[in-house]
């Protein structure tokens, strides 16, 4: 089994939330979420605490998915994100996670997040640390 299949195994945060992503290239990923009720702050608006740990996972995954077949995982060091529009109920969120840099075991990876009309409501930019699988995994 490959660290791409076991991360979607191990990621009970996505799977809680119904999140998911396809690989477009390694270091280049898209990851979708709807808005439902749970991920709601307001009557319509979504937490902007799920909006950031979506962009957490759509700049992971990029990251991940550019190093996972060098048998090495990722971790998040810091990231800054900027907010500029409400998600709203029942948008169908589109993230597009790419990598910047890529270093031995530093990996800049930026991200954003559109809405079901095509409009950008989060930018952010990432560090990760990355790390033998085997680490983890034994």
């Amino acid at each position: 089994m490959d660290l791409i299949e076991i991360y979607n195994q191990m990621n009970l945060f996505g799977k809680a939330n119904n999140m998911h992503f396809k690989i477009i290239n390694p270091g280049h990923i898209e990851y979708f979420l709807t808005i439902e009720d749970k991920h709601l702050a307001t009557y319509h608006n979504a937490h902007g605490g799920m909006i950031a740990a979506f962009m957490d996972g759509v700049i992971g995954v990029a990251a991940l998915s550019a190093i996972a077949h060098e048998g090495k995982l990722a971790n998040t060091v810091e990231y800054k994100i900027t907010f500029l529009r409400p998600a709203k109920l029942g948008n169908q969120l589109k993230g597009v996670g790419k990598v910047d840099f890529k270093g031995k075991s530093i990996i800049i990876s930026s991200g954003e997040i559109f809405n079901s009309s095509g409009e950008l409501i989060a930018k952010a930019t990432g560090t990760f640390t990355s790390y033998s699988a085997e680490k983890i995994l034994k």
